[in-house]
This record gives C-alpha cells, sequence and structure tokens, in this order.
C-alpha cells in the first residue's frame, strides 16, 4: 500500500512539472504572437491552455482520491495538498496567457498595438517565461532551487506595467479609450503570471519547510 501511494505521489510530481512545462511554453509563444503579430503562436497558445486545462482536472481527481483513500499525514499531507494548489496556480496562467492570445487573434493581421507598446507587452512576456522557467526548477525539485548567477538590471514587472499605463495615458497615444483599456489589460494578465509563479515558489517553500506561504515573509521581484 505504501508503495503504491509513494508511486501516485511520483506521479503527481511528474503531472505537476509537465504542467508547468506546458505554461513555459505558453507564455513563450504568446510573447512570440505578441511580437510578430502571429496567428499561428497564438493559436498554440490556446491549444497549451487547453492541455493544462484537462491536466488540472486529472492532477484535482489523482489529489481528491488519494485524500480520500489513503489519509495521508505530515509531509505526504503537504505534498497532496500543495500540488493540488499549484495546479490551480499552472491552470490560472494558462488562461491568462490565452487571453493575450485572443487579442492577438481578434488584431489579425494587424499587430495588438503600436510598436512601443508591443515592445513593453513583449518583454513583460519575456519575463512571465522565466518565472515561469524558475518554478519549473522548483517544482520537479521539491525544493527550492540553488541561487542562481543574478542576470543584468531589468525592470521589475511593476515598472513594466506603470510604464504600459503611463503610455496609454499619454498625450501621444492616439488609439480610443477602449483600445487603451484592453491593452491595459493584457499588461495585467502578463504581470498576474508572474504573480501565479511567485505563489507556486512560496508553496514550493511550504512543501520543504513546511512554513505556511501565508506566514512566509514576501520576497521583492528580483531586479
Amino acid at each position: 500500500m505504501r508503495t503504491q501511494f509513494t508511486n501516485e505521489l511520483v506521479a503527481l510530481t511528474d503531472e505537476l512539472t509537465q504542467m508547468c512545462r506546458l505554461t513555459q511554453d505558453a507564455a513563450e509563444r504568446v510573447t512570440d504572437a505578441l511580437v510578430d503579430a502571429d496567428l499561428t503562436a497564438a493559436y498554440e497558445v490556446f491549444a497549451l491552455d487547453e492541455r493544462l486545462q484537462a491536466m488540472y482536472a486529472a492532477c484535482e481527481e489523482r489529489t481528491v482520491v488519494l485524500l480520500a483513500l489513503q489519509a495521508p499525514v505530515a509531509r505526504d499531507l503537504r505534498h497532496v495538498v500543495t500540488a493540488i494548489q499549484i495546479a490551480g496556480e499552472l491552470s490560472r496562467i494558462g488562461w491568462l496567457t490565452s487571453r493575450v492570445a485572443d487579442q492577438v487573434y481578434k488584431s489579425n493581421p494587424d499587430p495588438v498595438a503600436p510598436e512601443p507598446i508591443v515592445a513593453l507587452l513583449a518583454e513583460m512576456g519575456r519575463r512571465a517565461a522565466r518565472a515561469t522557467a524558475h518554478a519549473l526548477r522548483s517544482v520537479a525539485a521539491g525544493q527550492q532551487p540553488p541561487e542562481e548567477a543574478p542576470d543584468p538590471p531589468v525592470e521589475t514587472m511593476e515598472a513594466l506595467n506603470h510604464q504600459l499605463h503611463s503610455a496609454l495615458s499619454a498625450p501621444a497615444w492616439t488609439g480610443s479609450t477602449d483600445t487603451a483599456i484592453e491593452l491595459a489589460l493584457l499588461g495585467h494578465h502578463l504581470e498576474r503570471c508572474v504573480d501565479h509563479t511567485a505563489r507556486i515558489e512560496r508553496l514550493i517553500r511550504f512543501l520543504d519547510t513546511g512554513v505556511p506561504p501565508t506566514a512566509q515573509p514576501v520576497e521583492e521581484e528580483a531586479d
């Protein structure tokens, strides 16, 4: 019985790792879609989100069965509870990237915005892709990965989003108010992707240390 339970936990981690890979792919492809007004990339994001939602449903079912039939305790219980929460965060990232891709689809064959706006959105997309890649390493290892060499200083997501809002409200903006709102929402979606990966990092820390996410210090986004 214990061997079966251990195998189920391994399978659960494998599913989460695969979901992380899909969210990273989605963030990368939605950035390509934004930069190149690439309809094919947008369709790929839709397909990735569909797979993520299906995997989330399967993961949810697996965890419910484990809780009901195995009654895990201590770290095993943390593992199961953390898994369903991480799957939920990944599911939301998939939904958010799909909403960005939907705007690319609606704008086709034109880009979603003038080049300076697209450049800001693309950088936000790249930041989201890097954040999902880091979450992948954490989930696969079941703990925080070793500290990496810091990247060159870059704008935080909050700063990029502020720049986006400033550009959309500046006198030089010639688009409609409705378009400005839609583009601001795209920036919000991409920023939320990074927020969800931060939540995943706190959940992994909970799994590793037992310190609940609400009791952990909130870390500032790395420069």
